[in-house]
């Protein structure tokens, strides 16, 4: 497995781990004053979601640029 099919990968399941972070977040809520360690919860795979995405992002570029000879 390459490295870009693993950040890739990486990428689709911390999405999905985020969004169940999110919903539970929501539904605790309406539930009541929900524990810190809920309100948090998203902001790690939201940080991981961050650098996978980045560096998705960068990628054409910086494969273009060596495609070019730079």
């Amino acid at each position: 497995m390459n490295w870009n099919h693993f950040i890739r990968q990486f990428h689709r399941w911390i999405s999905i781990l985020f969004t169940l972070a999110v919903i539970a977040n929501f539904v605790l809520m309406g539930l009541g004053l929900p524990p810190g360690w809920v309100t948090y919860a998203p902001l790690p795979p939201l940080f991981l979601l961050l650098f996978s995405g980045l560096y998705m992002f960068v990628l054409p570029y910086v494969s273009r640029a060596k495609r070019q000879g730079a």
